[in-house]
């Protein structure tokens, strides 16, 4: 799962071609292509295709995790699945890769749960058991919903981890407000722009003014998002107040060369989160 997971970013809105999913009909308003009527819906195609078929064995022996719906605005329903624990502190809402499932990273997010928190998370919409047509500003939406719908359930504190593409979504979606305790993001672009999206899309243009409670992972290792793509989100989220980590050992997400070297992540997330 690891290999395949996150191996695309942002870089496959460079490609230019016609997904099977085209057709004369118009899309809804809420799933109109901002970064290309072609090139957008067709790099999604190929990141639903890379992230496979949802199968639900993934959690059937996991403790605690139930399948969970959240309607969206536009009344989508999408799919997903919530990690309980007895006495939460919070709740972690965790944005994943491009090319990920809920059901592929459920197991994994366990530590989180066994910290003590309830543990979101979602299939973007399009993909394994969501509804709807994947899209860049709908997505956006999706989660800026989800998360104030999270925040109306009485948790104490609210937690987002942004993962690649996630952290993308979640900087564009409540980045810049204050709906949330803490927010990691890690490995995303500064940019997207120069992808031929929209510049308010830019995940830095969502930092908060007061970003210190938000993080920043980037790995010298990364060649998906490498360090010189995020090197504008560090200087400006530094400037911020933002905890920056920047690990030579660190790849992609996902991609790192060990479990030690993941675990070791996951610690540094868990540990900026659930911080005093």
């Amino acid at each position: 799962m690891r290999a395949r997971s996150s191996g695309i970013l942002l870089f496959g809105l460079l490609i230019l071609g016609r997904s099977a999913e085209l057709s004369l009909a118009q899309p809804h308003p809420t799933e109109l292509a901002v970064c290309g009527a072609i090139r957008e819906p067709f790099t999604f195609w190929l990141w639903r295709r890379l992230a496979g078929a949802p199968n639900a064995q993934r959690i059937a022996q996991l403790k605690d995790v139930e399948p969970i719906k959240f309607t969206a605005p536009d009344g989508r329903q999408l799919g997903g699945y919530k990690l309980s624990t007895a006495s939460p502190k919070g709740y972690l809402l965790v944005a994943q890769g491009n090319a990920m499932l809920a059901d592929q990273l459920a197991a994994d997010l366990q530590p989180f749960r066994d910290l003590g928190l309830d543990v979101y998370i979602f299939d973007y919409r399009g993909y394994g058991i969501s509804q709807g047509k994947s899209r860049l500003a709908a997505i956006v939406a999706d989660y800026a919903a989800i998360v104030a719908y999270l925040n109306t359930l009485g948790y104490s504190r609210q937690f987002l981890y942004g993962i690649s593409m996630g952290g993308v979504i979640l900087l564009n979606a409540v980045g810049d407000s204050p709906a949330y305790t803490r927010l990691a993001v890690d490995s995303s672009p500064a940019r997207i722009s120069h992808l031929g999206c929209p510049e308010r899309y830019d995940p830095v243009t969502h930092l908060p003014t007061d970003s210190s409670n938000l993080m920043i992972i980037s790995g010298a290792a990364d060649t998906v998002v490498s360090p010189s793509d995020m090197d504008e989100l560090i200087r400006v989220a530094r400037s911020r107040g933002a905890r920056v980590l920047q690990d030579k050992d660190f790849a992609h997400p996902y991609q790192d060369s060990s479990d030690e070297v993941h675990r070791r992540r996951q610690n540094e997330v868990a540990a900026f989160l659930l911080r005093e």
